[in-house]
């Protein structure tokens, strides 16, 4: 018997799933493999995920989401909870899939005294009750940070968080004792020029990503006069 025969079929198809949903990310330009890329705090690595791409392709984060819901499909929601853009729009796509048509909140991110927090907006507050069964969506979860503040903000309010899904994980760690489904679990590792292997392969360093960040500005317009 191989060693493929061997494997547990339920870990051979999460491969085949994340396999698959890598292929997306590519299709949207959102992920980059096998180069030698520069990354914005000076490491270097060979895989780059450019997050704000991820939700552009809007057939491909429908699918997505709807694999997201179906996961949590048993578990009762009443409200899907999300910071940042990209991951609202994923948190919209996971609630038209899920069975109990939960509603949709974000929170906003911000810093206060060089602390990361998360604020949910007065609006919402009054949707976020004891007892609210809460589905926390993030696409990209890199130390956790920010679910662990959702989660505490969702218990501060008396909410109950039934699960944690995201598009891509890049650490093992559990949110406050609780499991993440991803459907890509996968860390890229960074090296310092100094212990790049790339480097001592000679292999050229791709530094559009930060020359992208140096040179390009966001496109903006503003009224010509004044509003009173």
């Amino acid at each position: 018997m191989s060693a493929v025969d061997r494997k547990d079929p339920a870990g051979m198809d999460n491969e085949v799933r994340e396999k698959i949903h890598l292929e997306i990310l590519k299709r949207t330009g959102a992920y980059h493999a096998n180069d030698h890329i520069l990354l914005p705090s000076g490491h270097h690595t060979s895989e780059y995920i450019e997050k704000t791409l991820v939700t552009t392709e809007p057939s491909f984060i429908e699918g997505l989401g709807a694999v997201i819901a179906k996961h949590f499909a048993q578990w009762p929601t009443d409200v899907v909870l999300s910071t940042g853009p990209g991951a609202l729009i994923l948190s919209h796509c996971v609630a038209r899939a899920h069975p109990s048509r939960p509603i949709v909140a974000y929170g906003t991110k911000g810093i206060a005294g060089g602390r990361r927090r998360v604020t949910l907006p007065v609006e919402f507050q009054r949707l976020i009750r004891p007892g609210t069964k809460v589905l926390l969506i993030e696409d990209l979860v890199s130390s956790g940070t920010t679910l662990t503040l959702l989660i505490n903000l969702v218990e501060h309010l008396g909410g109950h968080v039934v699960g944690v899904g995201c598009l891509w994980r890049r650490t093992s760690v559990e949110m406050a004792g609780r499991s993440v489904f991803s459907l890509v679990s996968r860390d890229f590792p960074t090296y310092s020029p100094e212990s790049c292997p790339l480097c001592k392969k000679g292999v050229p360093l791709n530094q559009e990503f930060v020359r992208r960040r140096q040179t390009r500005r966001p496109s903006s317009v503003e009224e010509s006069n004044p509003a009173d």
